[in-house]
């Protein structure tokens, strides 16, 4: 008779890349096959086999999800520039204007929106981690943002009717083009930002030129992999001269360039700052955020954080840039935004100026407001929204509906609870510098991303953070918020498998709590007990101070440290259970 405890509800696996598959696929095999009877609906969503399958495996992950309810996602890949070329040059017969966005896109936004699902992170409740505590004041880092551009000087709506909205543009031959259009319904907000590459070029000398007028290490942050018409055409032109003017430079006088997505690279500076750095963040609205954040530290420091911190990210509507449809113009002339036939807004653009044009679904809003509070009064929440309403009518629709709900709860006899509405700069500042105990914050998916990654680092490493997708119709999906750890894996490939660094703490707390939730679904106690002693093992383990190294030096005793590597600390886990 077998000792493994029976599960009759299947539970989704969706495959990811690098070291974090490495990981995956051990925690599967050590804490999941080998102890329950359980089928596992498996999909392959490496970077490489999106491409092969011209998105089809991310159709294929969001169908799973929404049939059986219950799933586990790892790290993926999402391809760059570089690394699209590489794959395309493995499969020679793969034509790439042929390709579906979802072969070479990031397979999160569309599964999030696939499954109408939004994002909980918050810190794993480790005993014994303390909280990263750089020496901020006074640090000599400077942040440099654009003051022209972007989603600041760009133009939003609420749509007036249902009906569809068209960007078009108007070129050299006069006539009209349809580049995009997407449904609207009424209330839904939508938005065109474009960007000057001319104006782009020149702040990046005057970027380069300061970095090298005051000696700083350079650093570049953008979120080219998502918006790679918008952002991958700012980085393109940015980097293009400092290759050609300053790379040399740069080097002859001992300086370094560093570029990285956006929200890692805001982990890494707020959780790990140089000594001396010029920070440049040419999307003024993530840079001025980040400016006002630097400009606090530096003043009164970093905090001690004793708080429990919960960020929620509004993902399912497809809302801001992550769903947006952005190009670079393929020459000088017009761009509109066109809703059922009548013009609503146009503006001259010149030959590869970037272009955005983003819509949210305000029914989907409004569920996401729903899950805030219900998390937030179900576990003793402060809620503390960020919207920059009195400038920007897309934001506007998020506070009607803040209110339209506390009304109906009102009605209802239910107590909201306790909120506050900031903006997105004083939200930032707040959670990192001035954090309640019980804190929830909402946001927007970029700044969620950005958020989020500050948070985690600071609470120790990406690694010790939680993430939940949940919809409207119950499917969940557990998830650990760090990368494929690209850097590990090559390591891990150099040494033939000898090295095997990972901290695999946030994907066995998502496995553990998707355990869990089928354990709920089925009333299967032997089930729920088993999830629960894996959590409480995995928190134990730590707490014995059996650590990988990305927290050497972050218990609360580190002359107890014992640092092991990937294989060894699951195997401690293993025998805590």
């Amino acid at each position: 008779m077998s000792s493994r405890i029976k599960v009759e509800k299947p539970l989704v696996i969706l495959h990811g890349d690098e070291m974090a598959q490495i990981a995956f696929e051990r925690i599967l095999e050590q804490f999941v096959t080998s102890r329950l009877d359980i089928e596992l609906v498996e999909v392959d969503l490496t970077a490489e086999n999106r491409l092969v399958t011209n998105g089809q495996a991310v159709r294929e992950a969001i169908d799973a999800l929404k049939t059986h309810g219950v799933g586990v996602k790892n790290a993926g890949m999402t391809v760059n520039r570089a690394q699209l070329d590489e794959l395309m040059a493995k499969h020679p017969d793969i034509r790439e204007a042929e390709l579906d966005k979802l072969a070479t896109k990031s397979p999160n936004g569309a599964i999030r929106k696939g499954i109408g699902g939004n994002i909980t992170r918050e810190d794993i409740e480790f005993r014994n981690l303390r909280s990263v505590r750089p020496d901020w004041v006074d640090r000599d880092i400077e942040v440099d943002t654009m003051d022209s551009g972007g989603l600041d000087f760009s133009y939003s709506e609420l749509s007036a009717a249902t009906g569809v909205a068209k960007v078009m543009f108007v070129g050299s031959s006069g006539d009209p083009q349809e580049l995009h259009r997407r449904t609207l319904k009424k209330g839904d907000p939508w938005m065109l930002a474009t960007n000057s590459v001319e104006e782009v070029k020149a702040w990046a000398h005057r970027f380069f030129q300061r970095a090298l007028d005051e000696k700083r290490d350079i650093y570049l942050g953008l979120k080219d992999t998502v918006v790679p018409g918008y952002d991958g055409v700012m980085r393109a032109a940015i980097e293009d001269i400092y290759e050609s003017d300053y790379k040399d430079k740069v080097a002859a006088a001992g300086l370094s360039y560093h570029y990285e997505l956006i929200d890692a690279q805001a982990a890494r500076i707020i959780s790990n700052p140089p000594e001396r750095a010029l920070w440049g963040v040419p999307d003024n609205v993530s840079g001025m955020k980040l400016y006002k954040l630097v400009q606090q530290l530096k003043r009164y420091g970093l905090p001690e954080r004793k708080a429990h911190v919960s960020i929620s990210r509004m993902s399912a509507g497809g809302g801001d840039q992550y769903g947006s449809y952005n190009t670079p113009a393929s020459e000088d002339g017009i761009i509109k935004v066109v809703v059922d036939g009548q013009e609503k807004h146009a503006r001259f653009v010149k030959a590869n100026d970037p272009i955005l044009f983003m819509s949210n679904d305000r029914d989907a809003i409004k569920d996401w407001v729903k899950q805030v509070f219900r998390d937030a009064s179900l576990n003793k929440k402060e809620v503390y929204f960020g919207l920059k309403r009195e400038f920007v009518n897309y934001d506007e629709v998020f506070s009607s509906i803040i209110l339209e709900i506390r009304k109906e709860l009102a009605a209802l006899d239910t107590p909201p609870p306790s909120f506050m509405i900031m903006r997105p700069s004083r939200q930032l500042s707040k959670m990192i510098c001035d954090p309640p105990r019980w804190g929830l914050y909402p946001a927007q998916n970029l700044d969620g991303d950005i958020f989020s990654d500050i948070s985690a680092a600071l609470g120790g490493s990406l690694a010790t953070a939680s993430s939940v997708i949940e919809s409207k119709d119950g499917t969940m999906l557990y998830e650990a918020p760090h990368g494929t750890a690209h850097d590990l894996y090559l390591r891990y490939l150099e040494t033939d498998g000898k090295e095997a660094n990972f901290n695999s703490s946030a994907l066995i707390f998502a496995v553990g709590n998707a355990l869990e939730e089928l354990g709920r679904r089925e009333d299967n106690q032997p089930l729920c007990d088993y999830a629960s002693s894996l959590k409480t093992a995995l928190i134990e383990t730590v707490a014995q101070g059996t650590i990988t190294g990305d927290l050497k030096g972050k218990t609360t005793d580190p002359a107890a440290e014992k640092v092991v590597d990937m294989c060894g600390f699951l195997d401690a886990v293993e025998a805590n259970l």
